[in-house]
């Protein structure tokens, strides 16, 4: 309001026309003089009616205004901040749930693979025992067929020698030698 009438002045006294008026300058027939009376005059209807008071209150509203969406918008700020900072805890456990989570599987297909390996170091044993079983049996079988067949060739060796050597009286007491020795390992 103040501001308002000292731009009032200040104009009306550098008004150019002002200066320009002829005579007195307190009588009522210079123009400048009646017009400056009914600009007080109207300054003062304007304070009478609280045109200034009006203007000021709803200027203090404004600025009222102004004040409690600058609070809010502060409050707004802060509860974007808390948010802001509970996300990024949140984030963050997130990360370190997921780190513990890639360190476990990894661990988990460490002792996986450990355990993979220990199988296959025992199938591979046990695969070795059964083929040493297998060569064993193999050559016992291989042996005891040389045997056989060495036992049947010399058995045909020897019962054609002792055909060609042997007479009729040799085998004869032969036949009667071992029926007695049947008999005393039967007895």
């Amino acid at each position: 309001m103040k501001k308002l009438a000292l731009t009032a002045a200040a104009l009306a006294l550098t008004a150019s026309p002002a200066f320009a008026a002829s005579g007195p300058f307190f009588s009522l027939g210079n123009t400048d003089f009646i017009v400056l009376i009914a600009f007080i005059a109207f300054i003062a209807v304007l304070v009478y009616f609280k045109v200034p008071g009006l203007i000021g209150g709803l200027l203090d509203k404004r600025a009222d205004g102004i004040k409690s969406e600058l609070e809010e918008a502060r409050a707004l700020h802060e509860d974007a901040k808390d948010l802001l900072a509970s996300f990024e805890r949140k984030q963050k456990e997130v990360q370190d749930q997921a780190d513990r989570i890639v360190a476990t599987a990894k661990s988990e297909a460490a002792a996986a693979a450990e355990q993979a390996d220990a199988e296959l170091e025992k199938s591979i044993a046990r695969r070795l025992a059964a083929a040493e079983e297998q060569i064993a049996s193999a050559e016992a079988s291989a042996v005891k067929e040389v045997r056989d067949t060495a036992v049947t060739t010399a058995i045909a060796v020897a019962r054609e020698v002792i055909a060609k050597q042997m007479t009729d009286s040799q085998s004869a007491a032969l036949v009667d030698s071992a029926i007695e020795d049947v008999k005393t390992r039967l007895n």
